[in-house]
């Protein structure tokens, strides 16, 4: 059974296709449009995508499972009166709305969605078959499941936090006794009033407040953390309280009051000092939250998933804090990933608990974009500007990068989620931090964290403290760790002020060229780390397409490319 999950959210858009219980294809839209965060519609160029990439059409598919996005307001059938009127005017004008099935669902107080949706119109319109099935899915089920999916865990607490999706902003879960309970988060939330309580929009408005673009730049807050003091962590902590049951709760009377109370902080602190009290609130109130309920639940394991967790920071923080065996954050941890999750809810819905379960895996890879193989040496040797370096791929890659140059990586298909992880990285040597400075110029990049280091298994524990809890969610560059401090002032440019690190922790059979290279370089540089940043520059998206690599070695972003075929650089060079 080929399975499509969409989700047409207002931003990170995407797709993705199972065949059954098995991921073909993954792919966010800003990836195809080079739109960053690209989204408000239905992803047509992602759902063409996944297909391409398993070689279907539209009319192989037998599911297609929604997310409660925004769809044209044609494809909604309760509107009644002058909403009714209203519509029918703009779509005859050609100025039709799209609406938030979301809204319109808190809008009625209920969560069936299929109630309200013009499924046969929708099918015939985006070119599938009339007997296809429609399923829309949960925000918060949809990042809790592929949390546990990939896990082989007997227990869990599932969390989840983000700025908001199907009127909650967080969702628990606990998994244990092979059952899935539903602490809070779940669909019956549409029936009650939204509560203001979201830690992620808080840290939101406080980007914002630094002049930062919210849903985009909360990552430079994280960087910035570091080097400030939190001054205004107890006048923003107040505001928000834990209760008994885990659950965060905020006094202020709407978003529009946290927003203007975050903003009345920054005008009196540094950008540093504000970054550093939102990230030590964000960190005090999800980890109270998320202690209490695994010791109220007995559990041993934690799956996390929402955009909140994109902060590497409070991943460390919790995996030190809570005691918990493992910890698990979903690659694809924004709502990249929700299409995925759909699919999973639906399979659950379909199949029950006991047979789901069974066909758990945990990853290794997610290396789920269309792979381009040869083309991009096809694209390279066409060009007469273009020149291959003669030798052992992996051998002269680490030359180069010995010698203080930025050398891309573009092989497989591209990766699901925000991370680059070796399939369209971009590597250089760690062992002068003044390439932060040179390479964040050449990429048009204002960073405020290191790069990220890239090491092989067997290396990861000689240069980093990574214990039990950390070591899955390293492979994914989902969580920070401790430098050990004989190594910090040997990879200088891969280690925070505050001593630590964001690592990927490879294995030769996920990449092989990803890992010869690193172990080349290790062999000429006793140096078992390299430095990985994403193969992009800033305000755009990673790179897909080869002739996208392309144009990246011809304005000078990096010094070179390798491919599984050869390494290319300017023919002038």
């Amino acid at each position: 059974m080929n399975i499509l999950g969409v989700h047409p959210g207002y931003h990170e858009a995407s797709a993705c296709l199972f065949d059954e219980y098995r991921m073909v294809a993954a792919v966010a839209l800003e990836r195809l449009t080079r739109l960053k965060i690209d989204g408000g519609r239905v992803p047509d160029e992602a759902i063409d995508e996944c297909l391409n990439i398993a070689s279907l059409s539209r009319q192989d598919i037998d599911v297609v499972v929604l997310g409660r996005g925004t769809f044209p307001w044609r494809y909604f059938n309760h509107f009644r009166g002058g909403r009714l009127i209203e519509g029918k005017i703009r779509q005859a004008l050609g100025a039709e709305k799209h609406k938030s099935m979301e809204r319109e669902l808190v809008r009625d107080g209920h969560a069936n969605s299929e109630s309200i949706f013009n499924t046969a119109r929708f099918l015939r319109d985006f070119g599938f078959r009339a007997d296809v099935e429609v399923r829309f899915f949960n925000h918060h089920f949809a990042h809790a499941l592929p949390t546990l999916f990939h896990t082989t865990w007997d227990d869990a607490l599932l969390y989840t936090a983000d700025g908001g999706g199907d009127n909650v902003q967080y969702s628990h879960r606990i998994f244990k006794d092979g059952a899935l309970t539903t602490l809070f988060g779940g669909d019956e939330e549409f029936a009650r009033p939204m509560r203001v309580d979201s830690l992620g929009l808080a840290y939101g408005f406080a980007t914002q407040s630094l002049g930062f673009r919210i849903n985009r730049h909360e990552g430079k807050l994280t960087g910035l953390a570091a080097y400030g003091e939190p001054r205004a962590r107890a006048d923003i902590g107040d505001h928000f309280q834990v209760r008994d049951d885990g659950q965060i709760i905020s006094d202020f009377a709407d978003n529009g009051t946290m927003r203007d109370f975050i903003f009345s902080i920054a005008k009196h602190l540094s950008r540093e000092d504000v970054a550093s009290s939102i990230q030590a609130v964000l960190e005090d109130k999800i980890t109270e939250s998320v202690t209490r309920l695994m010791a109220l639940h007995g559990v041993r394991h934690l799956g996390l998933a929402g955009g909140v967790f994109g902060n590497v920071l409070l991943n460390q923080r919790l995996a030190e804090a809570t005691n918990a065996e493992d910890v698990f954050i979903y690659p694809a941890m924004s709502d990249q990933g929700l299409p995925a999750g759909g699919v999973l809810q639906f399979l659950l819905e379909r199949d029950g608990m006991p047979r789901w379960l069974q066909n758990r895996a945990p990853l290794d890879a997610i290396y789920l974009g269309r792979d381009f193989g040869a083309d991009i040496d096809l694209t390279f040797e066409a060009d007469p500007k273009i020149r291959l370096v003669p030798g052992d791929v992996a051998e002269t890659a680490a030359t180069l990068l010995q010698n203080g140059k930025a050398v891309a990586l573009y092989t497989h298909g591209m990766e699901y989620g925000p991370r680059a992880l070796g399939a369209r990285s971009i590597l250089a040597s760690p062992a002068d931090a003044s390439i932060n400075d040179s390479l964040n110029e050449r990429l048009s990049r204002s960073e405020f964290m290191p790069f990220a280091p890239v090491v092989a298994e067997e290396d990861a524990n000689t240069v980093f403290h990574l214990d039990t809890p950390k070591i899955y969610a390293s492979r994914f560059m989902t969580i920070t760790c401790d430098v050990r401090p004989e190594w910090r002032e040997k990879i200088p440019a891969v280690v925070h002020v505050d001593g630590t690190a964001r690592p990927q922790v490879i294995k030769r059979d996920t990449n092989p060229m990803y890992f010869d290279i690193l172990k080349a370089f290790k062999a000429a540089s006793g140096l078992p780390v390299m430095i990985n940043t994403s193969f992009n520059v800033h305000e755009e998206p990673i790179i897909n397409r080869p002739e996208e690599c392309l144009r990246a070695l011809l304005d000078g972003r990096v010094d070179a490319v390798a491919t599984d075929l050869g390494v290319y650089v300017l023919a002038n060079a």
